[in-house]
Formats: C-alpha cells, structure tokens, sequence
C-alpha cells in the first residue's frame, strides 16, 4: 500500500511523465543521445525528485519555493525540450503533442497544490 509522497498526485504524474520521456526519447536519433535525449530525461526527472524534494520539507514556505521555482521551471524546461523534437520530428507530432499536454497538466496541478499549501498556511496564522 503506498502512503506519503507514492499518494501525492503531482509525484504520481510526474513519474509516470518522466517514464514516458524515457520510452520516447529511445526513438530520438542516436546522435542526439548527448542532446536533446539527455535534455529531456534530465529535465524530466528533475521534476519528479524535486516534488519529493519539496513534499520531506517541514517548512510550507520552502515547499512552495521549490515546486514554483523550480518544479514548475523544469516541467516548462522538458515541455520546450520535446517541443523542438516535435519540430525536428524525432517522434510523430501526435505522440509529443500527447505529452507536452500531460506537462501542462502536471504545471496546473502543481499551481493547484501551491494554492492548496497557501490555504494551510493562512488557516494557521489564523
């Protein structure tokens, strides 16, 4: 059974999402393996370890900090990444489009959990 971070929904998404780059990115061409592939995963798996990251935080502040400027900043970081592979037609349009709308997702629901922490934060004040 999972329990902490496992059951947090952002994480959720963006490990499935940082699985999906990996599978996508075995198709890229071979010369881009220290380019747009490496790009890609990295960006990608810097969004999954920095929610957790942000979720073993005591501080709600420091949470916050970490999943607008940073999380939120390497979601938009991979969507460009696959953006420009789009273009360059490593993967059909059709898949990357696919993906790059699942990050958008994954962007609005970090936004929403940094509103829901905001909410705690102000609940505690009062």
């Amino acid at each position: 059974m999972a329990t902490g971070l496992d059951n947090l929904k952002i994480y959720q998404m963006a490990r499935e999402l940082e699985l999906e780059v990996f599978e996508i990115t075995k198709e890229f061409p071979g010369d881009e393996k220290y380019r747009s592939v490496d790009q890609s995963r990295r960006s990608s798996s810097s969004v999954t370890n920095n929610i957790a990251e942000a979720y073993s935080k005591l501080s709600i502040k420091q949470k916050i900090h970490i999943l607008r400027d940073i999380v939120i900043c390497e979601a938009e970081e991979t969507k460009s990444n696959l953006s420009v592979c789009k273009e360059k037609e490593f993967v059909s349009k059709e898949r990357l489009n696919l993906i790059i709308e699942k990050y958008l997702g994954l962007i609005k629901a970090v936004n929403g959990y940094i509103r829901f922490l905001r909410q705690q934060t102000d609940k505690l004040k009062n």
